[in-house]
C-alpha cells in the first residue's frame, strides 16, 4: 500500500497546496480519500486524474470535497478527448441526501456506503466510526490485507479512537489546534488528543494533518512527541508511506 498526501490543510489551502485529500495506491488500484479545494491541480504530479479507480468522502465540507466538480468536468472532458466511457466512482453516506445525490454526473456515480459495515473498494477493505463534528462524518480504517491506515477525518477527540486505531501501521490525524488550545466546538482535535490517540492505540506512525493556518507548525509535532514515542510527521505536499 502507498499513500500520498495530496491535500492537507484545514479550511482553505495556502498558496499552491490543497485541503484534505489522500491517495492510496494498491496493485495499480487508485482511490483518492476526500477531494478537497486544490486537489485537482496538485494530482497531476501523481497520476493523472483521468487514472483514478474511485473516490470516497468522509464527510461534505467543502474542504474535503471542494474540487469534486473540477474532477467531474474532467472525467467529462477527458471521456470526450479519448472517446471513452468511463465511469468515475464516488462513496459518500446518504445522512445527507441532496449532497450525496450531486456525486452523480455525466461520468461520475454516486456509491453508498453504509457506515456501519465494511466496504470493499478494489484491494481495500475499510470500515467506518462516526465522528464528532458539526455534519455528519466518518473516520476510516484502511487495509489492504497486510498494512493499515486510519484516517480520522474531522472530529474533537474521542477516546473510541484509540479502538479503532488500535495497532495501525499509520494514523493521520486531524490537527487543527495546538496542545494548549480547545477545538471541541469546532469539531477538531488538538496534538496533544492526536498524540494520546496514537500512544494509546499503540500506532507506528502519527501523521498530523488539517492543519491549522496560524502560529508556527512545526511546534504540532514537539508538542505532539510529549505524549507518543513513535514517529510523528507533519503532513505536507507529496508525503509519502509506503
Amino acid at each position: 500500500m502507498k499513500v500520498t498526501a495530496i491535500g492537507f490543510w484545514g479550511a482553505y489551502p495556502e498558496r499552491g497546496e490543497a485541503t484534505s485529500s489522500y491517495l492510496f495506491e494498491k496493485d495499480g488500484f487508485r482511490l483518492l480519500v476526500d477531494c478537497g479545494s486544490g486537489a485537482l491541480a496538485q494530482l497531476p504530479k501523481y497520476i493523472d486524474p483521468y487514472d483514478l479507480d474511485a473516490v470516497i468522502l468522509s464527510h461534505y465540507h467543502h474542504d474535503h470535497k471542494a474540487d469534486l466538480g473540477v474532477l467531474q468536468y474532467q472525467m467529462l472532458v477527458q471521456n470526450g478527448i479519448r472517446k471513452q466511457d468511463k465511469i468515475l466512482p464516488i462513496y459518500g453516506h446518504q445522512q445527507d441526501k441532496t449532497e450525496f445525490n450531486q456525486l452523480t454526473h455525466n461520468y461520475t456515480e454516486a456509491v453508498v456506503y453504509n457506515p456501519e459495515q465494511s466496504t470493499a473498494i478494489g484491494p481495500f477493505t475499510i470500515t467506518f466510526m462516526a465522528t464528532d463534528h458539526p455534519v455528519s462524518c466518518y473516520a476510516m480504517r484502511i487495509t489492504d490485507g497486510e498494512k493499515v491506515v486510519v484516517y480520522t477525518a474531522d472530529s474533537s477527540f474521542k477516546q473510541e479512537f484509540v479502538p479503532f486505531s488500535k495497532q495501525a501501521d499509520v494514523l493521520i490525524t486531524d490537527c487543527n489546534f495546538y496542545e494548549d488550545q480547545d477545538g471541541r466546538a469546532a469539531g477538531h482535535m488538538n496534538s496533544k488528543e492526536c498524540a494520546m490517540i496514537a500512544a494509546e492505540a499503540g500506532v507506528n506512525t502519527l501523521i498530523l494533518s488539517h492543519h491549522p493556518h496560524f502560529g508556527e507548525r512545526d511546534q504540532l509535532v514537539i508538542e505532539a512527541k510529549r505524549y507518543f514515542s513513535g514517529d510523528v510527521l507533519l503532513a505536507y505536499s507529496g508525503l509519502t508511506w509506503q
